[in-house]
């Protein structure tokens, strides 16, 4: 033992430099860099992320596409220049301000897959006429502007402002028109779990009234029957909202709208129904194609035209139907029997 201690001792003697500078060398590999590295896209089953109480089953399915990403490492990022399908996404593109953090960009599409979630049950239980109950509200604040300052923080939820709660984003607006330029409203807020009370000056932004910050309410119900719906932390986004409105709604009606196919898409799932487009739509069309789904459910607009022109470059066999709103994609899946 001793013997080969001895020999192991003069061979890094011997090697040191080679092996410091191979120690070194890993080191600076995995230093990460301000960029997503895209990889591909590929689909997964709803079904088992969503379960309604007494649910009708389905012998097709809904299928979620996602687009996977590779932290941005300084090995990842030179990968990304020689192999062709891997694309670079500059984190800075995510960010409202230079100062945001990613645990802002982060908590910003959590929050996104909490709102897609709540509009998806409440679209899914309207349509399908079952009971359902707004129960809580909170107005979040999901960025800051660049141009102007604010003491308010993501994260920040918005109790009240002078003593006023809103109902709506609209509601909170026109209580904003009301203000002139230069009036201090106090706001109070709940930052962290505890509350406090912040000043914030109303100012003019493209000739709007403004106090430095974007929100969002993220909604929650109470349902019968009842539902859960669980994802994972790197599931989130807004873009399921359509599969997950569809997923459930086929869970609470007796017909199976999947009528036993395999059906992909993506799309957020809007408060008035409509479905908004996303980004990576051709790696998620990629995904749907390799994983042999029958129907691609694809936004109106930019989306679906860029959908029909890949799988024309492509040569893919996967149908692509439109998605203009959730009315909308069911009565063209009602078409498919």
């Amino acid at each position: 033992m001793k013997k080969y201690l001895t020999e192991l001792k003069d061979l890094i003697k011997e090697e040191y430099k080679f092996y410091l500078c191979m120690i070194i060398l890993f080191i600076i590999l995995i230093f990460p860099v301000n960029y997503y590295i895209v990889v591909g896209g590929g689909i997964s089953d709803i079904s088992s992320r969503i379960q309604v109480e007494q649910a009708y089953q389905s012998k097709g399915s809904f299928n979620i596409s996602y687009v996977t990403e590779l932290d941005g490492t300084v090995a990842t990022y030179l990968l990304s220049y020689l192999i062709p399908k891997w694309e670079r996404e500059s984190v800075n593109d995510y960010k409202f301000t230079d100062n945001e953090t990613l645990n802002d960009i982060q908590f910003r599409n959590e929050l996104d897959l909490k709102t897609a979630n709540s509009t998806a049950i409440y679209w899914a239980y309207t349509l399908a006429n079952k009971e359902i109950k707004e129960v809580k509200k909170d107005l979040y604040v999901i960025a800051r502007t660049k141009e102007i300052s604010s003491s308010l923080k993501v994260g920040d939820i918005i109790l009240s402002m002078d003593n006023n709660s809103f109902d709506s984003l609209e509601d909170y607006r026109n209580y904003i028109n009301e203000k002139e330029i230069g009036d201090e409203i106090t706001v109070k807020i709940k930052r962290k779990g505890k509350e406090r009370e912040e000043k914030v000056t109303i100012q003019s932004l493209n000739d709007k009234k403004v106090i430095g910050v974007l929100l969002q309410y993220v909604k929650e119900y109470e349902t019968t029957p009842t539902i859960k719906v669980k994802f994972k932390k790197d599931e989130s986004g807004p873009s399921g909202g359509l599969i997950s409105t569809l997923e459930i709604y086929n869970q609470l009606t007796k017909k199976d709208i999947t009528n036993g196919l395999k059906i992909a898409g993506t799309g957020t799932i809007e408060e008035d129904g409509t479905i908004g487009n996303i980004g990576g739509i051709t790696y998620k069309i990629l995904g749907a194609e390799s994983s042999h789904a029958d129907y691609f459910l694809a936004p109106s607009g930019n989306n679906y035209k860029e959908a029909l022109k890949y799988k024309k470059k492509k040569n893919l066999k996967i149908k692509i139907i439109e998605a203009k709103s959730i009315k909308d994609v069911l009565k063209k899946l009602e078409e498919l029997t």
